[in-house]
């Protein structure tokens, strides 16, 4: 499948984009060509899944059973997922609309009203915006309830970052001091819970040939990734409380900066508290930027 591809450039960067694919990012490189997120064979792509990072709204990552209860009202949602779940929002395979485009900066602006089939019974518009500046990508996305009533509410990244450098796996550091336990489907059972040796990054180490699929909090929104020659550093706001850590089967690492917890909806209606579930009253956004910047000889 072709899809449209815009492009933007730095001296140090270049960004590819699918504004009919989510806004997703199809590929990011250095200016030497060395890979910075996963390679993506733009021939091959037909969903968001195999881009090199997509757009988490108007919720992050999984919901319990599709469902969730809100102000008294039960929400049911389509299940997209095998095992039963509705996972990652519902704009990453959605055309979105460019709306500005220069040489080192392109805004693209959704609006679920567009789509009578959006999985989501409140209004909203989205715009997601990608600068390049010097060594750094900057990645923004806000999300606005556009309904006549409050709306439980939502954002997050999903980049992919290419791991092996020369055949190098990279040391990956970043502080956060709470985690979450999980069931069989991946979502957490209780409140966060300090992290144990074998899953703190305070320190940095590589991850090896282990899998991780793993949701950290108390997060001071810094991750970093160190080869010998280079390294990667991923800022985020504040609002970006949580960070989802995932070894991807193509031996890529996603390090997805997200504003609330799994299946935050139904773990606050538990009454379990630092999930950091967000409700937007209408006309009302909520909205975070994200920095990937490079350091080294790339």
């Amino acid at each position: 499948m072709t899809h449209r591809v815009e492009t933007v450039s730095s001296a140090a960067l270049t960004l590819e984009v699918l504004p009919d694919l989510g806004a997703s990012v199809l590929n990011l490189r250095a200016a030497s060509g060395r890979p910075v997120m996963r390679t993506v064979d733009p021939g091959g792509v037909e969903t968001s899944s195999q881009c090199a990072c997509f757009t988490l709204l108007p919720y992050s990552n999984r919901i319990r059973d599709a469902r969730f209860t809100f102000g008294g009202r039960d929400i049911q949602l389509r299940v997209t997922t095998k095992d039963g779940l509705t996972q990652h929002g519902d704009v990453r395979n959605r055309p979105w609309q460019v709306t500005r485009v220069s040489d080192r900066h392109l805004r693209c602006e959704f609006d679920s009203r567009a789509f009578p089939d959006v999985n989501w019974p409140w209004a909203f518009t989205a715009r997601a915006e990608y600068l390049l500046h010097g060594p750094h990508l900057d990645l923004s996305v806000t999300l606005t309830n556009a309904d006549t009533s409050e709306m439980p509410a939502g954002l997050g990244l999903h980049p992919y970052f290419a791991r092996r450098q020369d055949g190098e796996d990279p040391r990956l550091t970043f502080d956060a001091g709470l985690t979450y336990d999980t069931d069989e489907r991946s979502l957490p059972t209780g409140p966060a819970r300090p992290v144990r040796p074998e899953e703190d990054y305070r320190v940095g180490r590589a991850v090896g040939e282990r899998r991780v699929d793993r949701v950290y909090t108390a997060w001071d929104g810094v991750a970093r990734l160190d080869w010998e020659e280079r390294s990667l550093i991923l800022t985020a706001d504040s609002v970006y409380s949580h960070l989802v850590v995932f070894t991807a089967p193509d031996g890529s690492l996603a390090l997805e900066t997200v504003s609330h917890a799994t299946d935050a909806f139904n773990l606050a209606a538990r009454g379990v508290g630092g999930v950091d579930l967000r409700t937007l009253a209408p006309g009302q956004s909520l909205a975070g930027a994200a920095r990937v910047t490079l350091e080294g000889t790339w």
